[in-house]
């Protein structure tokens, strides 16, 4: 799942907004308001860090279930008899309908629904599809399963829109950065809780049932849908604590601040072009490789399914923490591409290491882990670098948009060639992706050279440059 794309839109937002006036004794007058503790007025820090914890679990029931399959793959292909071509299918269904809704989320949020009825919409497609995916399973029927994703990718993506919609208009101005990342790091600690737990929820409920099969995988997949249902009642907590707020502080909805322009996209420079390839190039070798890890560790290094799922997790147990840190240390020096280069260049060394030697996994999969969590720092804010701010919209759902087109063809095509030639084959396939991102930050390199490195000036630099353009 993408994280942090469409955050610059919102951060640049304008920071004020005006302000409307109280008559004295009116409902808006300050001296009027009843005495409220910290707590419950929304006004006070501690009243915003009670909203933070609803804003964080409101995508956890997603990330959680995101990596359902990958979680269960031993178990979904036994069960359901499937290949792996069938199997990622899952994951492909999930993409195909962001690569059209990662234009419409923020259209959706800002004109038709508001930021409080959109989020309980889109949090009742994540739990919808999660239902009718663990229906698929308990009924036998992986077509209905392939549909649950579908239903599950319509809300997914959105979703985590409304959450970035909700932070913007909460805390800008405050504690925003900490926010996002605080946000991450929730959202991959669901992950995480996800990989290491429903092989054991699986096992416990087939000592149950006394027979592995699809009706055990489909109660666990069902078990699994009540972290969705959770972050449902955190949307509906949510919106009426958004709600008291308007009233008490005359505080309006939060808007996604994206404007789409399809026309745009005739205007983007080479090096946005060349951003977009890094992107597709990154993310398909490491979403699709974590989908079809737990049996790589089980095959190749002889694991047992409980050593191969924390294995599998690492990568993002490591983001949780990781995505703060690393995201200041980018804010703080500039430098984006070189340290994109040293990412990818850092992810390519990890894919060698699985697939051409016997060295303990750990290591490569530690390595995967920071270099995931550093790529995201430095890739995602340079968009905002190479485009005009009326055109931020349009770019980051245009990159979103490619992205989940790019994972859904890796996904059968990793699928494919795993089932024809083996692990070997696909771990020097996810090696030419990377490959192809490390020839375009090269490019991009070169481009902005030629072109003055702005992409690549350190913090200070940048600085100086930022006051220069807002005295003119």
């Amino acid at each position: 799942m993408a994280d942090g794309e469409e955050r610059r839109g919102l951060l640049d937002e304008d920071e004020s907004e005006p302000a409307i006036p109280s008559l004295p004794g009116s409902r808006h007058d300050p001296a009027s308001r009843r005495p409220m503790s910290a707590i419950t007025d929304p006004s006070t820090l501690l009243h915003r860090i009670v909203v933070l914890v609803f804003m964080c679990f409101l995508g956890f029931g997603s990330y959680f279930c995101y990596d359902n399959p990958a979680a269960l793959q031993t178990q979904i292909l036994q069960d359901m008899q499937l290949n792996t071509s069938k199997f990622m299918q899952l994951y492909a269904w999930y993409s195909w309908p962001n690569v059209i809704l990662c234009f419409l989320g923020g259209f959706l949020i800002d004109r038709v629904f508001g930021i409080r009825l959109g989020t309980v919409i889109f949090s009742l497609f994540v739990c919808g599809g999660q239902v009718i995916f663990a229906t698929g399973a308990l009924l036998n029927m992986f077509w209905l399963m392939e549909f649950g994703r579908f239903v599950f990718g319509i809300g997914g993506e959105s979703l985590a829109v409304a959450q970035n919609t909700y932070a913007v208009s909460w805390f800008k101005g405050k504690e925003l950065n900490l926010v996002f990342g605080l946000q991450l790091s929730m959202a991959r600690l669901g992950s995480t809780v996800n990989m290491n737990i429903m092989g054991w929820i699986y096992s416990r409920i087939q000592g149950l049932v006394g027979f592995p099969g699809y009706t055990t995988l489909g109660i666990t997949l069902m078990i699994g849908s009540a972290t969705c249902i959770f972050s449902l009642i955190c949307a509906l907590i949510l919106g009426f604590l958004d709600k008291r707020a308007e009233r008490i502080l005359n505080k309006e909805q939060g808007k996604t601040g994206e404007v789409i322009k399809l026309t745009d996209v005739k205007d983007f420079s080479l090096s946005l072009w060349l951003i977009f390839i890094i992107c597709v190039g990154y993310y398909v070798a490491v979403f699709p490789f974590i989908g079809l890890g737990q049996v790589f560790f089980i095959e190749k290094f002889n694991f047992s399914p409980g050593e191969a799922r924390a294995i599998n997790s690492i990568v993002y147990i490591i983001s949780a923490p990781a995505s703060p840190v690393l995201g200041f240390l980018v804010d703080r020096t500039g430098k984006n591409i070189i340290w994109m280069l040293f990412a990818v260049l850092s992810t390519l060394a990890a894919h060698m290491m699985l697939a051409f030697t016997f060295w303990n996994p750990w290591i490569a999969m530690s390595l995967l882990g920071v270099s995931y969590s550093l790529l995201a720092c430095a890739l995602w804010p340079m968009v905002a670098f190479v485009v005009p701010e009326h055109q931020l919209g349009t770019a980051y759902g245009f990159m979103q948009s490619i992205q989940n087109l790019g994972l859904a063809l890796i996904s059968i095509a990793a699928g494919s060639i795993l089932d024809s030639s083996g692990y070997l084959f696909l771990e020097v396939f996810f090696c030419a992706c990377v490959s192809l991102a490390l020839i375009a930050v090269v490019m991009l390199y070169l481009v902005d050279f030629l072109r003055g490195g702005e992409l690549n000036l350190s913090a200070s630099a940048r600085g100086k440059l930022q006051k220069i353009s807002d005295a003119e």
